[in-house]
């Protein structure tokens, strides 16, 4: 019998997607949402039909996710390529009167994803997903961040429709939860998800992939 070649399913992003992956081992899936879906996938016998590779490092911004999109991405040829990035965008630049809650952030910001997408729909038809950066309210002083990360998760939808790309709404979709669950079952520290937060991702991203058909 003929072996069938496993679809490629390319994660990458910061430390949301990192979680602790061992980046000397390329086929480390690390303790989040990525090694999450790995385990529906396979508990539904779907893990014979793909390849799931981790491709976050944590403390990523998106220029460096431009600077390493070839490798870590484009030059693997994926059939999935989900991105979940920006909040670092926010959080680095927290204090940074230059930057910080500006257009010009807003501006670089976009520029750089539009790179990005540019440069994948050039060389490749992989389906795209991407994801939308967010920040729970707890602690107190993250609800002050909203006026940077907003205008870039309003560029994120934007460009998923300009590139006709699937978007996946984190943000609305967590702090609903939160609101009832208590935000602190979703993070400690309003950025990195709990495991009760990478199982909600790792939910969105399987409902999303099986709307849009196991293509």
């Amino acid at each position: 019998m003929e072996k069938t070649t496993k679809r490629k399913l390319l994660f990458i992003g910061d430390s949301i997607t990192d979680v602790g992956r061992n980046r000397n081992n390329p086929d480390s899936l690390g303790k989040g949402y990525v090694a999450l879906i790995a385990k529906a996938l396979a508990d539904r016998d779907d893990s014979e039909r793909y390849q799931l590779i981790n491709r976050g490092i944590s403390g990523n911004r998106i220029l460096d996710i431009a600077e390493r999109w070839h490798a870590d991405c484009v030059s693997l040829e994926p059939d999935v390529v989900t991105l979940l990035i920006g909040i670092n965008d926010t959080w680095h630049n927290v204090g940074d009167e230059t930057v910080f809650a500006t257009e010009a952030g807003a501006e670089q910001f976009e520029m750089h994803y539009r790179h990005l997408l540019a440069s994948l729909r050039k060389k490749s038809d992989a389906r795209l997903i991407l994801m939308e950066p967010f920040v729970f309210p707890y602690p107190e002083d993250r609800k002050t961040w909203r006026v940077d990360l907003d205008p870039k998760q309003e560029i994120v939808k934007r460009l998923a429709e300009e590139f006709d790309a699937e978007w996946i709404g984190l943000d609305a979709y967590l702090n609903a939860i939160g609101a009832i669950d208590g935000y602190e079952t979703l993070s400690n520290d309003g950025v990195h998800p709990t495991k009760k937060g990478h199982q909600l991702i790792a939910d969105a991203w399987l409902k999303q992939f099986d709307q849009r058909g196991k293509k």
